[in-house]
């Protein structure tokens, strides 16, 4: 195997035209030039310098090498200063998926500050609901994926295998039309809502909200069913049925025409960032998770 320290040497050699001096410009001795000029013409199989007179003379295997070595040292010395560069997060990639509440929250703010800190780092968004963010990571897609699971729900998703960062405890709230008769109400209990009509959310949401409906005595008669938080709240404040949204979804839409009402029982969601244990080590990685976590603590 031909190594770079090798090549530099033989560089050396071919530009000064004997060991000693090439040892006087490398700061070593004679002696281990010449060690080492063995040793890379053992690894080639192949003499690269013949002796003329006091100087040293390539053969063409050594004109060859000499040659691409150039190439190879420049391209060694450009990777080292990228990976140093990233190492010392002057540079460096973060492929983040979230969930879109947590994209209108948590992430611009931790974003924010990275960029600030860290202006040469760079971070691609996109957004997915769990479990698909889940999978996204695992499969190698992403490098943290923000991911909620409901304390408590049934078929809880399993996490075992990633580095979990948990970042904050995301309430639901109960939403109701302006003019409702509960919604002055400090705080509702579900069963309340029984008779109502409802808006239901992500798919996972709904089935969130089924099981605790079904758990309170009664399976809700969902009139309308949409991905988009802003819908919801539209369709609550025109009156059409009440819902239950996280907390974090609600911070991220202004809810004309709405109130929301806090639940009995509570219930309630824990949002985490996710990455693998090896990304955990990357720089760039180590300190996205750590503004996520100083964005969900404000």
């Amino acid at each position: 195997m031909i190594e770079a320290r090798h090549l530099r040497v033989l560089r050396a050699v071919a530009a000064t035209g004997s060991f000693s001096a090439a040892g006087r410009e490398l700061g070593c001795t004679q002696p281990a030039v010449s060690q080492q000029m063995k040793a890379l013409e053992t690894s080639v199989g192949t003499p690269l310098l013949v002796r003329s007179g006091r100087e040293m003379r390539l053969t063409q295997a050594g004109e060859a090498l000499v040659r691409h070595a150039a190439g190879i040292l420049a391209g060694l010395t450009a990777a080292e200063e990228e990976v140093a560069a990233i190492a010392g997060l002057r540079a460096g990639r973060v492929r983040l998926v979230s969930f879109p509440s947590g994209s209108s929250t948590l992430v611009p703010t931790a974003l924010a500050a990275l960029r600030a800190a860290h202006p040469g780092t760079r971070v691609s968004l996109e957004e997915a609901e769990p479990p698909r963010s889940v999978r996204l990571l695992r499969e190698g897609d992403c490098d943290i994926a923000l991911a909620f699971r409901y304390e408590g729900a049934s078929g809880a998703e399993e996490w075992d295998d990633l580095v979990v960062r948990p970042l904050l405890t995301d309430p639901l709230v109960g939403l109701v039309p302006e003019g409702h008769r509960l919604a002055g109400a400090a705080s509702v209990p579900i069963a309340e809502l029984a008779d109502e009509p409802w808006i239901a959310g992500c798919p996972r949401c709904r089935g969130q909200l089924v099981e605790v409906c079904e758990g309170a005595g009664f399976t809700p008669r969902i009139d309308f069913a949409t991905d988009d938080y802003p819908a919801v709240v539209g369709l609550v404040g025109a009156g059409l049925g009440v819902a239950v949204l996280p907390q974090l979804a609600i911070e991220s839409v202004r809810p004309r025409g709405a109130r929301t009402v806090a639940l009995e029982p509570a219930v309630r969601r824990e949002v985490v960032a996710l990455t693998l244990p090896d990304l955990a080590q990357v720089p760039a990685v180590a300190a996205t998770l750590d503004q996520l976590g100083r964005a969900a603590a404000r």
